[in-house]
């Protein structure tokens, strides 16, 4: 009888060609569907559950950034810019689109750090719980919402009928979202700066971005914001509803091309380096 001898080799994915890694990937993503829910369906009660505001907090941020900019604009330190609408109703529908960003990244971000003990002990795939963390923002975002639709009734406003599309308009930016948020988490496990940095950075980037003032038109910052792809992500979603348009499609169109491109090569990136999390986290 012959011997049998059996070689063990380093995993390496990239042998197998591109097209069979997105395959594993979309294989590994459908069966761990319940699993992702599962994750999100935790941090949600975990987030709330031992909180006296609770569900509030998702209320109480924009409000107050809003108040602020309402306070500086009237004060003459700054100005708003023609906005045309009510500016309550424009910086909270800012602040809806930007939190999809911002809170979905900060979350994903420091996903596996803070299942750390569990990344350790069981052997079941990350990206669910990169996913399951950038779904809170979505919960967030519904519940601005509603205080958006408070606001149309409170000063007698019409939104376009156009705002059905928005389900389908904030896909990019949620795309976008979980491409950082994978490639942050990886690097967060591996320096905790990471996530001290990234509020700090989120604050910087709403300021930079015209989220609660209208678009400038001269200026350093007017050139910013023209190679500035969350500005178009979050803009063209807003105009949607308040005018039923999108008058810098283009930019939108852009913006969104890059934010699939993102994820596609921050998504096989965790994909790749995924087996060897448990090391460094």
């Amino acid at each position: 009888m012959s011997e049998i001898i059996t070689t063990y080799e380093p995993d390496n994915s990239l042998r197998k060609g591109y097209v069979s890694i997105f395959s594993e990937i979309y294989n590994e993503l459908k069966k761990n569907r319940w699993l992702t829910y599962q994750l999100f369906k935790r941090d949600f009660f975990a987030i709330y559950k031992q909180s006296f505001i609770g569900i509030l907090w998702a209320l109480i941020i924009p409000l107050v950034s809003v108040g602020t900019f309402i306070i500086l604009n009237r004060s003459g330190i700054f100005t708003i810019g023609d906005i045309n609408v009510p500016y309550p109703i424009y910086a909270i529908l800012g602040m809806a689109f930007w939190q999809l960003f911002s809170a979905g990244l900060i979350a994903s971000s420091n996903s596996l750090v803070k299942a750390g003990s569990m990344i350790v002990k069981i052997n079941f795939s990350k990206k669910a719980l990169v996913i399951a963390s950038t779904g809170q923002s979505l919960v967030s975002f519904l519940i601005q919402f509603v205080l958006v639709a408070i606001l149309f009734a409170c000063y007698r406003i019409t939104p376009s009928v156009a705002i059905l599309w928005v389900p389908l308009i904030i896909i990019p930016i949620m795309l976008l979202t979980l491409g950082f948020g994978f490639i942050l988490s990886l690097l967060n496990g591996v320096m905790r700066d990471i996530g001290n940095m990234l509020s700090m950075l989120m604050t910087f980037l709403m300021f930079l971005t015209p989220i609660l003032y209208a678009k400038p038109t001269t200026g350093m910052l007017a050139r910013i914001t023209e190679y500035n792809p969350l500005y178009y992500l979050v803009s063209a979603p807003r105009d949607l509803v308040l005018m039923g348009t999108v008058p810098e499609l283009k930019g939108f169109l852009i913006a969104s091309a890059i934010s699939v491109i993102i994820l596609v090569i921050c998504l096989v990136a965790f994909h790749l380096t995924e087996t060897r999390i448990a090391e460094r986290v």
